[in-house]
């Protein structure tokens, strides 16, 4: 059998996932912490761009997804929030937008992330996630109502690079 008809089988690379804090997620998009009520609209708020399309807010409920990726996604026409309920802690991979069509592997990080905040996606951003230890947690998740339908370019890390990885 020729080799182009095998799977590659990946390398499995370890990485180490970074505290999330505004400066270390800033290329990727905003860290949205909890502020008070009486505070009118300004540069803390998630700055969204969700006008080509109906917004979709939803509890998504994700099981045992464990600490290892092998694929990547972005969303060209939309931002994206996530965040996990009952202040749970989970990680995402992301690499930066760019023009190019497939992310840059050495761009890739991973980021821990608190309960006490939630992500906004830039547009582009590619990511990987939510991964979490334990068994059930639940995400709410802000995108517009077909973006994993018409808007959601995924990157095979193991077809395109040889490599998935393990988050530490």
């Amino acid at each position: 059998m020729s080799r182009s008809f095998l799977s590659p089988t990946p390398t499995t690379q370890t990485i180490s996932a970074i505290e999330i804090t505004p400066e270390t997620f800033s290329r990727f998009g905003q860290v949205i912490y909890p502020q008070p009520d009486d505070i009118p609209f300004n540069e803390q708020d998630a700055q969204l761009q969700l006008q080509n399309g109906t917004p979709r807010f939803y509890i998504m409920q994700l099981q045992q997804r464990g600490r290892r990726f092998h694929q990547i996604t972005r969303h060209s026409g939309c931002t994206q929030c996530l965040g996990a309920l009952d202040g749970k802690t989970w990680f995402l991979g992301v690499a930066p937008p760019s023009e190019s069509a497939l992310p840059q592997l050495e761009d890739i990080q991973v980021f821990k992330i608190p309960g006490s905040c939630f992500v906004k996606l830039e547009v582009g951003t590619w990511h990987a996630g939510p991964y979490f230890d334990g068994d059930t947690v639940n995400f709410y998740n802000l995108e517009l109502s077909d973006t994993n339908v018409v808007d959601h370019t995924t990157c095979n890390l193991v077809q395109t690079y040889g490599v998935e990885f393990e988050i530490l």
